[in-house]
């Protein structure tokens, strides 16, 4: 599994011309989810992302997490985090869990972070999505339950 994290002061998700969901301050994730995922590397995941401090306190040092500062998640699926680029110019996908397993999972994603997060925006699985966001530093994250 792999979460793309971008801290940002707003973020939202269009599909066909209308927000399906949005949030100002916090954290933006693209989600990709691989074969052999499942419900404890999801949860592992998770922790990780919500814990990280990664947003600046009073004297300006990234200290605090998503809680203390009171942020939100937009949460997107791309199985696209799986692209496999080594042949050729036309990537691979082989590496990405199937999707009705991959849809599961992400529902898995989002209700868990509604449980711990006040403000959870999300995208639509499989749709096609126009994903807008004002990165806040730049700061991004990549975590890989491969690397964990």
């Amino acid at each position: 599994m792999r979460f793309v994290i971008q801290r940002v002061t707003s973020a939202k998700v269009d599909i066909d011309g209308k927000t399906k969901g949005s949030i100002g301050k916090g954290l933006m994730l693209l989600i990709g989810i691989g074969k052999g995922d499942d419900e404890a590397i999801a949860d592992k995941l998770i922790s990780k992302m919500i814990g990280l401090r990664i947003f600046a306190d009073s004297e300006g040092k990234t200290n605090l997490d998503l809680s203390q500062v009171g942020g939100g998640l937009l949460l997107v699926s791309q199985f696209t985090l799986y692209a496999d680029c080594k042949k050729g110019h036309r990537p691979g996908f082989t590496d990405a869990c199937d999707p009705q397993r991959a849809e599961e999972l992400y529902g898995y994603i989002v209700r868990k972070c509604s449980e711990s997060v006040n403000e959870v925006g999300c995208g639509e699985f499989g749709a096609d999505m126009q994903v807008s966001l004002t990165n806040d530093g730049p700061f991004t994250i990549i975590l890989d339950s491969d690397r964990l």
